[in-house]
């Protein structure tokens, strides 16, 4: 039986990747999506691909892009939200004397800034008992040098979701955290990893995987779901890891 009949459920960075493969299977479980996107290659094309769901240009940096953000949901949906995904996310691998302060600010904004205050102002726009969901990474816990800002960026997520997992809780909103590990998707592309480069790094993760393949976005977005339905209401400030058992402890 679908679990999102009539609900309506936003998911930022929903034009591409996992946001989008979760956007698809929250349509066909009956959901009403509001989707945002960066790209306006993207929007367009998610747009011809989901007819049926809401698609909105949000840049997570923009001065404003909250406001605007509120706005499209008091249009989409005046009774409130049901679910929110807060998936949009920006990663660029560089090696430690590459490190700058742009590239700092740059996955502040986007990674930990954004969905901290994103995840303050909706607030008022999720219903009591409704669902929220931030996206971590497998990274957080390992020792990459080439990870440091983006890693250092996702444990703050796992940080904030425990804290807002406690101060939404008297409403009965479940927080918790979905963790990909490498998944087949173009998140590498944003970041600036060539297409050689990004076949020969998901080959080399592969062999480490004790599952034998990198991830596919429905992989995640099958955990998203279950995360953003009543199946979860007894789970909040959790970290449900998606990456083959590549972190298991």
């Amino acid at each position: 039986m679908p679990r999102f009949t009539n609900r309506a459920v936003l998911v930022t960075g929903g034009t591409s990747g996992i946001g989008k493969e979760t956007a698809r299977q929250l349509l066909a479980e009956g959901a009403r999506v509001l989707l945002t996107g960066h790209s306006p290659d993207h929007i367009e094309q998610t747009r011809k691909d989901m007819p049926d769901a809401t698609v909105i240009a949000n840049d997570v940096t923009a001065d404003g892009a909250i406001d605007e953000l509120l706005t499209a949901i008091d249009e989409f949906a005046p009774d409130g939200l049901d679910g929110v995904f807060l998936n949009a996310g920006y990663g660029a691998f560089r090696d430690m004397a590459e490190v700058d302060g742009e590239h700092l600010d740059r996955h502040y904004q986007v990674d930990l800034r954004a969905p901290i205050l994103q995840a303050q102002a909706l607030g008022d726009r999720l219903k009591d008992g409704g669902k929220m969901l931030l996206i971590g990474s497998g990274t957080v816990g390992g020792g990459r040098p080439d990870t440091m800002v983006y890693s250092a960026m996702k444990a703050g997520i796992r940080q904030a979701a425990r804290s807002l997992a406690t101060h939404y809780a008297k409403r009965k909103i479940n927080v918790n955290v979905v963790t990909p590990g490498l998944t087949n998707s173009n998140f590498h592309d944003r970041g600036g990893m060539g297409e050689e480069e990004q076949k020969q790094y998901k080959e080399k993760v592969a062999g480490m995987v004790p599952l034998g393949r990198v991830g596919e976005p429905e992989d995640v977005a099958k955990a998203a779901l279950f995360l953003l339905s009543d199946d979860a209401n007894y789970i909040t400030g959790t970290e449900l890891r998606v990456d083959g058992g590549l972190t298991m402890a």
